[in-house]
């Protein structure tokens, strides 16, 4: 398929690329400290010297919300990073056996999917703490499941292809076989899942955050300063609004590339 015709995939990238020099552009430089309270400047309106206003402390929200885009893609880039590598592995290792191995893990997986997402989530960061860290890790965790059952169902699908079978029968060692012959074919479609988990991954650490369990204050999140703003949305919509359509950019962008990435496989 010609890329220049992948449209979802054009969109996707532009759009993600723009949310990713935003953040990277915060490491770097804000117009004001993010964390610096302004007592004398407290809820003023968007304005030159504050485009989207200040908040109830008086700290610039542009300053806010671009810093907070950090924590964002760290969330969304550990949590895939735990979930892919975990639940691919164990995909793989469980598919190419189908045997007392797929069985005992699969059975664990059944049995973790059964717990409810959020109590998990709020139970994990009450014993282990709130912080961003500890989101991702969460966040990471639950995606195991997902990357387990679609490596383990692609895998099952190939490890009976006439080319694994004939490396069998050459003597080509299984771990080869495995790494070698059989991942590679799947890595495809693993990406397209960690698209998608990604954009899932941010709105999970902002609802989080929005309900207090995010990070810990004065760093911002997205959720974080949607909650704060939520009081003021009559005085400064801006406030909740500019965070509020970064998730939704963000949730786009990467749903989007997933598709564009499906489409280009498919082709």
């Amino acid at each position: 398929m010609n890329l220049s015709k992948n449209t979802n995939l054009k969109i996707g990238l532009s759009i993600i690329g723009v949310l990713f020099f935003f953040m990277i552009l915060s490491i770097f430089w804000t117009p004001y400290d993010p964390y610096l309270i302004d007592e004398l400047n407290r809820l003023k309106p968007p304005s030159f010297s504050h485009v989207l206003g200040t908040d109830q402390l008086g700290r610039d929200i542009l300053s806010r919300v671009m810093v907070a885009s950090q924590g964002a893609f760290y969330v969304g880039f550990i949590s895939v990073l735990i979930g892919g590598i975990i639940g691919s592995f164990l995909g793989t290792i469980s598919g190419y056996f189908s045997n007392w191995i797929d069985e005992i893990i699969s059975k664990i997986i059944d049995a973790f999917m059964s717990i409810p997402s959020i109590l998990f989530l709020l139970v994990f960061i009450t014993v282990f703490g709130k912080d961003l860290k500890n989101t991702a890790i969460s966040i990471g965790i639950l995606n195991i499941p997902t990357f387990f059952r679609i490596s383990r169902s692609k895998v099952m699908e190939i490890k009976n292809l006439p080319y694994i079978t004939w490396a069998k029968i050459i003597g080509v060692k299984e771990i080869q076989i495995i790494f070698s012959h059989i991942f590679p074919n799947i890595l495809s479609t693993l990406i397209v899942v960690g698209a998608l988990s990604f954009s899932t991954a941010i709105l999970t650490e902002a609802s989080l955050s929005y309900l207090g369990m995010g990070a810990n204050p004065p760093e911002p999140t997205w959720g974080e300063i949607i909650y704060r703003a939520q009081e003021y949305i009559t005085t400064n919509p801006f406030y909740a609004f500019v965070p509020g359509v970064l998730i939704s950019l963000v949730a786009i962008g990467f749903n989007l590339l997933g598709e564009g990435i499906k489409e280009y496989i498919k082709k």
